[in-house]
């Protein structure tokens, strides 16, 4: 999965492996505001939230439409309305809940899903600690939310529990991916196609996203 041809645009290169890079301007802008490390907390969760609206156009670009008919102040018209049932937007825990917020804006009546991981700092393997979702989940939609896929611990542990409960039509969408995790997660999950707003370098020794923003968590709630 490396570069290929410099003329390329990244979104073009990387939609052959399964992943949407949202190059629009206004993403860009906003995330180079939130690479920078003297944003403060207050301007990371706004852009964060901003962001997240953003993506989530991409991720239910595909939503599938029913007609119905309206009446509007001039006459009587079909017009396109959401067939099936409502999104579930999974956040996994606990940096997702900065993307969730903005989606919630957009689709505010979305069920959600909490996938407690952490990432176990000796191993980098993820270990579970809660979840809680919705029984029906296999006739929904479900929309996982991390903002960063590094190693991809995560988001595949995520995935596979969504699926044990019943899911099957899932998208993953992060504001940052590493190239080693978008192999990984679309090694263990290929059906499930991954929305990002970038793809960086790559991992450092400890997996933290190079050149990336930092711990997203701990940026987003002031814990640093």
């Amino acid at each position: 999965m490396g570069i290929e041809g410099a003329a390329e645009s990244v979104a073009v290169r990387w939609a052959r492996h399964g992943v949407s890079v949202i190059d629009h301007p206004l993403v860009q802008h906003k995330l180079t505001l939130m690479r920078v490390k003297e944003t403060p907390t207050v301007e990371f969760r706004r852009l964060l939230r901003e962001i997240s609206m953003l993506l989530c156009y991409e991720a239910t670009r595909d939503l599938e439409l029913t007609a119905t008919t309206i009446e509007t102040p001039l006459t009587t018209m079909q017009a396109p309305v959401l067939a099936g049932k409502k999104l579930v937007f999974a956040s996994i825990l606990r940096a997702g809940n900065g993307l969730l917020e903005g989606m919630l804006d957009l689709v505010p009546s979305a069920r959600v899903a909490h996938v407690g991981l952490y990432r176990d700092p000796k191993t980098l393997t993820a270990v579970e600690y809660y979840f809680k979702a919705p029984e029906d989940m296999h006739e929904r939609r479900v929309i996982v939310l991390d903002p960063m896929l590094a190693t991809a611990n995560s988001a595949v542990a995520a995935v596979d529990r969504l699926k044990e409960r019943g899911a099957s039509d899932l998208r993953f969408v992060c504001l940052l991916a590493a190239p080693e995790g978008i192999e990984r997660l679309r090694s263990n999950h290929p059906d499930v196609p991954i929305v990002t707003a970038a793809v960086d370098e790559g991992l450092n020794s400890h997996g933290y996203i190079v050149p990336g923003l930092g711990d997203a968590g701990d940026r987003m709630f002031g814990t640093k």
